[in-house]
């Protein structure tokens, strides 16, 4: 029996692209579909579109995960549950894209045995958070755990995993919604990170689309009214050190200015889309100089918002010279969580 995308009881989240209800798209970390249902037999199919890296889909079925690779073009069948000679149960399934936009996932609906039927389920979270950021808000390189504190090793996607990335563990703990604006390489302003080779693309440019990777057609606009979060993290200060860590050579430059400038108006940015929300700034356990921080510190003063405040982890910048595997992800969720849990905004969430 076949499920198409746009059946009522599915439910998704995350930036998705609804264009055509029946054929939905992917685009961002931690974006997900998930259903209940009966039966003992269950298959999935999606179309990928890749720009680069090897591309995974991952899936949580009844608790246990697993990711498939996939087609660097065209379409894709997964076969998730065959138990042909067990009794029929309920189970409960989750397919959620992995990694950030090196490339976008088409869903194309289930399939399910004959005798199954798509049930209810729980309504998401009231509270709701976005992140942006940058690969460790993606949680990319996670699942290296022979790397723990070390630098990455040679990889093709394989190890990234945003169910294990700090943004969507602290969700978790917070039973809380979430929108993951990361991606790989991203700094704050254009010219400067790694993400997009041919023209480099800050954040300022990401932010509010829909399609932002170049490599994979034209960029649009998101519509703020689909989502509105009572927490906002910007994660971003970590790879706008490339290709020169101005900051650390001097703080006072020029050239630090302008980025102190570009931050604070990225900020009034998001306060403008969402006047009642509390933002969070903040870097990670990544290695980095200290002269970010402390420039995201001054900008936050000068805002003077009781509803903008800088964090600061126990180990920030301190903690790995390489992508955050799972137990530092694990270790920020659990600050980042605590702080979070604290904050009045929570007060204003609507059921």
């Amino acid at each position: 029996m076949k499920i198409e995308a746009d059946h009522h009881k599915l439910q998704y989240s995350g930036r998705i692209d609804f264009t055509d209800p029946k054929a939905p798209v992917f685009i961002y970390p931690c974006t997900f579909v998930r259903m209940r249902f009966t039966g003992n037999t269950l298959k999935a199919y999606v179309t990928n579109r890749r720009a680069y890296l090897d591309n995974y889909m991952g899936c949580i079925l009844d608790g246990a995960q697993t990711a498939y690779r996939l087609p660097n073009e065209g379409e894709a069948e997964f076969e998730i549950l065959a138990q042909k000679d067990a009794a029929a149960q309920v189970h409960e399934v989750m397919l959620f894209k992995r990694q950030d936009a090196c490339h976008e996932i088409t869903f194309c609906g289930f399939v399910l045995a004959d005798d199954g039927a798509v049930l209810e389920l729980e309504d998401l979270p009231a509270r709701k958070i976005e992140v942006y950021g940058d690969s460790v808000s993606a949680g990319e390189v996670s699942e290296a755990l022979a790397y723990v504190g070390k630098e990455d090793p040679l990889h093709q996607g394989e190890y990234s995993n945003s169910w294990y990335s700090y943004a969507w563990m602290t969700a978790r703990r917070l039973h809380a919604q979430l929108h993951d604006i990361a991606q790989g390489g991203i700094a704050l302003m254009d010219h400067t990170g790694w993400f997009n080779d041919e023209r480099l693309i800050g954040m300022e440019q990401v932010w509010d689309k829909l399609h932002y990777n170049p490599q994979l057609g034209g960029t649009d606009a998101w519509d703020f009214s689909r989502y509105i979060p009572q927490v906002v993290i910007v994660a971003i200060g970590q790879n706008d050190s490339h290709p020169q860590d101005y900051m650390k050579e001097d703080a006072a430059c020029k050239k630090a200015e302008v980025w102190r400038a570009h931050y604070k108006a990225f900020l009034g940015k998001i306060r403008m889309q969402y006047p009642d929300a509390h933002i969070i700034c903040c870097t990670t356990l990544l290695c980095h100089d200290a002269s970010w921080d402390h420039s995201i510190e001054r900008v936050c003063r000068e805002l003077n918002d009781e509803k903008i405040t800088h964090y600061m982890f126990r180990r920030n910048g301190t903690g790995t010279p390489g992508h955050l595997r799972i137990p530092e992800a694990e270790e920020m969720a659990e600050e980042l969580a605590t702080y979070m849990e604290g904050l009045s905004v929570w007060k204003q969430e609507k059921k």
